[in-house]
């Protein structure tokens, strides 16, 4: 008989949880063209700070200033 049960995943606050990789910061340069899970389709028109600290968008109908981790924006 096989076993369908799921795969057991370690507590939050185990000794024994596996270590994970810190996400990849994501960077943008001007002219990038990004989509966005909320505004849609975009360029990128500016950038703050040498690490990238925020990102003015140009998104069409609007401009926005999105700041890190950028976790709903992707460059296309």
């Amino acid at each position: 008989m096989k076993n369908f049960a799921a795969p057991r995943r370690p507590m939050p606050t185990s000794p024994f949880k596996s270590r994970t990789q810190a996400p990849q910061r994501k960077h943008f340069a001007i002219g990038d063209r990004v989509t966005h899970d909320r505004f849609g389709l975009g360029r990128v028109i500016d950038v703050e700070g040498e690490g990238a600290i925020a990102a003015l968008v140009d998104f069409g109908t609007r401009q926005e200033r999105l700041t890190q981790p950028y976790t709903a924006m992707y460059k296309l």
